[in-house]
């Protein structure tokens, strides 16, 4: 995590291992998916926004309602297996009525306060 980005959050929880952080600024959380980390990116994401909602995970709707989550997974692996290519790759969807931002770094961003109806950039 940069350090700009580490100056702007506040962790608030953890999510099994890991740490769930906070930006006001934003009104957003954040969490990071490692490359090596086992845990594929969907269901950190899935841990993240259960715990920010603190609803148990199998009370939230179907992530593949969303997104095929072996899909996202392939596409962040993939991201990661590349060189940076100047830009930051990034997906973005509808998940649990929060806005889910994945990045190719493994962040993680969740807006609980800005759902998106329908498909991104529609």
């Amino acid at each position: 995590m940069s350090g700009t980005t580490r100056d702007r959050l506040r962790p608030v929880s953890k999510t099994v291992d890991r740490q769930l952080y906070y930006d006001e600024g934003h009104g957003t959380y954040h969490a990071w998916c490692a490359d090596a980390d086992y845990e594929p990116v969907s269901t950190g994401l899935v841990m993240a926004v259960s715990s920010i909602l603190e609803a148990d995970p199998a009370d939230l709707e179907s992530l593949s309602d969303s997104i095929d989550p072996d899909a996202l997974n392939a596409l962040v692996g993939h991201w990661g297996e590349r060189e940076s290519q100047g830009g930051r790759n990034s997906i973005a969807f509808s998940f649990a009525d929060c806005l889910i931002t994945v990045y190719a770094d493994g962040e993680i961003v969740i807006d609980p306060d800005h759902p998106v109806d329908g498909p991104i950039g529609a």
